[in-house]
């Protein structure tokens, strides 16, 4: 039998890499909270006909990518390639949108897609998404793109551009769609087979096509912005106006389309430089009429998603991630001071530091050696004779000073403890 190995498409985030994952998570919950936004966390897998309808049966997401299959209930289940139609979904089944005013959430979690495996895109990824669900105010489409903004930088990402564009109401989509396939079809037999595909099922989608011939056809298209209608056209220059008004620059694309078919007027995509032809870390927009698609009111919601795959490939290769604070790495040899050792890792702990505490019971050499790479600011060490005192030694990392003090003395001077604590991290 084989050696078995992670599925094609799937890989495991080890200890070494984690740490980027938590300093993101870290920094957009922070950010997050702070502008009162809730977590909501869905299943994993939903029923078929939720992505049919909110995604669109027209998308390659359906057609093409999704893990769908039969449980033993006879019952069509996918693994939810994108999150924002659960969170409608829960939003609808469980009266969220009856409690009044806007709902802010956010969540993050694995997604998946039947795709061609390559650097920072996946079968199984991860996004983390917001979703503003009860307002049609333009500030409401300015404050997501800020917030992503906000999290990007913090995250120390300087080589970003917003592309922004208007997909207009349905009516809107309507006019243009018909100018559109009016302008492709003399070009039909020189598109892409997937193009050529689209062009009677979802020709906007011509519009991002990566083929470079499509491309180059789909350069003197009509522009979208020119079949805006009246109100579109309106809320498009207001959050353009906010979006100014904020200092947040930004660059009209007007093939910007994104890949899903619930997305109406804004819509837009947060790109890094550093990237190479990946680079999209965040896109999403409006739409407006997907919680009355799926069975719930006729309200509108906004949103956003960022891959994070594709963000921790931009983060190491930009910078190292913060790696966790240690305050202590506790050594011991002997019988009596490795059980006392492992009781004072614990009353330190309770008392608020980070302490770890070496369980392989080599020699002091050893030991010392994985204090230093720990990382740690202290070093707490117990042989026979601090065992038999109730002591322990302590020594500071970066300066070597080293000093005898009785364990119950150690746990009871905390707040000295701390402020030298903060000493040695400031340096």
């Amino acid at each position: 039998m084989g050696e078995i190995q992670a599925l094609r498409g799937t890989r495991d985030i080890l200890p070494e890499e984690i740490g980027y994952w938590q300093w993101v998570e870290s920094v957009a919950r922070s950010l997050l909270t702070k502008a009162a936004y809730q977590e909501i966390r869905t299943p994993i897998f939903e029923m078929t006909s939720l992505f049919e309808r909110g995604i669109g049966e027209a998308t390659d997401v359906v057609g093409k990518e999704m893990y769908t299959f039969l449980d033993r209930g006879d019952r069509s289940i996918t693994l939810r390639p994108e999150g924002t139609a659960g969170v409608v979904r829960s939003l609808i089944e469980h009266g969220l949108h009856t409690q009044g005013g806007v709902q802010r959430l956010w969540y993050t979690g694995a997604m998946f897609r039947y795709e061609r495996p390559q650097a920072g895109r996946q079968r199984q990824f991860h996004q983390l998404g917001v979703e503003v669900i009860g307002s049609a105010d333009s500030r409401a489409d300015a404050e997501v793109i800020v917030i992503a903004t906000d999290i990007l930088q913090r995250l120390g990402l300087k080589s970003l551009q917003l592309y922004l564009n208007s997909v207009g109401n349905v009516e809107d989509r309507q006019h243009y769609r018909q100018a559109l396939v009016d302008y492709l079809t003399p070009y039909k037999d020189e598109l892409d087979p997937d193009s050529q595909d689209r062009l009677g099922r979802n020709p906007l989608r011509i519009l991002d096509s990566k083929d470079e011939r499509t491309q180059r056809i789909v350069t003197n298209a009509p522009s979208i912005l020119n079949y805006l209608g009246p109100s579109s056209q309106r809320h498009f220059e207001q959050v353009q106006q906010l979006l100014s008004d904020l200092g947040i620059d930004y660059q009209l694309n007007p093939r910007l389309v994104r890949g899903l078919d619930y997305y109406t007027n804004t819509a837009f995509e947060i790109q890094s430089g550093d990237l190479g032809t990946q680079a999209t870390i965040c896109g999403g927009g409006r739409y407006d009429g997907l919680v009355a698609q799926l069975g719930g009111p006729d309200i509108p919601a906004v949103g956003w998603a960022i891959g994070l795959e594709r963000l921790i490939l931009l983060l190491q290769q930009l910078q190292s991630a913060p790696k966790p604070e240690l305050d202590f790495y506790i050594i011991s040899r002997g019988d009596a001071a490795q059980a006392q050792a492992l009781r004072l890792a614990y009353r330190l702990r309770h008392a608020g530091f980070s302490v770890e505490l070496d369980l392989s019971g080599s020699a002091f050499k050893k030991q010392f050696a994985r204090a230093d790479r720990s990382g740690a600011i202290g070093c707490l060490i117990l042989g026979d004779e601090e065992a038999e005192n109730q002591t322990v030694q302590l020594k500071w990392m970066v300066s070597k000073a080293q000093q005898a003090i009785a364990q119950d003395d150690l746990v009871s001077m905390t707040n000295d403890l701390r402020h030298q604590l903060d000493n040695f991290t400031a340096r």
